[in-house]
């Protein structure tokens, strides 16, 4: 496989976990200046700047999820999966190696974590994945996430599911995002949430595309540019 996308995957996920969770690492550490809204719109905003930066080389899945529900549905070649998913884990985990060094007391690096039961994240992780992807598969074809709009409407639709429902499941949508944080600060409770909700959640939508656009092309390697 071409090294191009696997480098691409790796430089934006890292891009995705560094701003996104230092973000939260930051408004901790200066008493609340960025603010919950704040935050989100970093995760919106992150992910905009990274599909139009590498949507034309790896399509900017920057999320296992994302890149299984791609493949589930035909859009990329399941041989291609395991590099996407080893190039993403090690930008998260990059990331947040970055973010121990520069707040080495910060207690959780912006690792997500239940505000209630288990079992109410789980469903909100769940729920929000499925909107994401239902709306990812909407605005690419084949794998490549670029378009005059894809960038924004994918960023606007995390910002939103961000600012509504971090407060209560963290919003992650992306199950390295919240690993490498867990791992790195040492907090795994609940982590299982994380890691099963947003995959099941991004599959779940796969059976709907083909209902509402038909069949979709894609090229030698399942991946064609909007």
């Amino acid at each position: 496989m071409n090294r191009a996308p696997l480098l691409a995957e790796l430089i934006g996920t890292f891009a995705l976990v560094f701003a996104g969770t230092g973000a939260i690492v930051i408004n901790a550490v200066s008493g609340g200046a960025i603010t919950h809204v704040g935050i989100a719109l970093t995760f919106g905003l992150i992910v905009l700047a990274m599909i139009y930066t590498f949507g034309d080389v790896s399509g900017a899945h920057l999320n296992p999820a994302v890149t299984l529900a791609f493949a589930a549905a035909g859009r990329f070649d399941w041989r291609d999966v395991p590099g996407y998913v080893a190039a993403q884990a090690a930008g998260a985990f990059a990331a947040s190696g970055l973010l121990r060094f520069l707040f080495p007391t910060h207690p959780t690096l912006g690792a997500t974590l239940p505000a209630g039961l288990a079992l109410q994240s789980f469903i909100l992780e769940v729920v929000l994945t499925a909107l994401l992807m239902l709306v990812i598969l909407n605005v690419s074809t084949g794998a490549k996430e670029k378009g005059i709009t894809a960038g924004l409407v994918i960023g606007a639709v995390i910002a939103l599911e961000a600012m509504f429902a971090g407060p209560i499941c963290g919003a992650s949508m992306n199950p390295v995002r919240s690993l490498a944080p867990a791992v790195i600060s040492g907090h795994l409770e609940q982590l299982w949430v994380y890691l099963t909700a947003p995959t099941l959640g991004a599959l779940l939508m796969v059976p709907l595309s083909p209902l509402l656009r038909g069949p979709a092309g894609g090229g030698a390697n399942g991946r064609s540019s909007i």
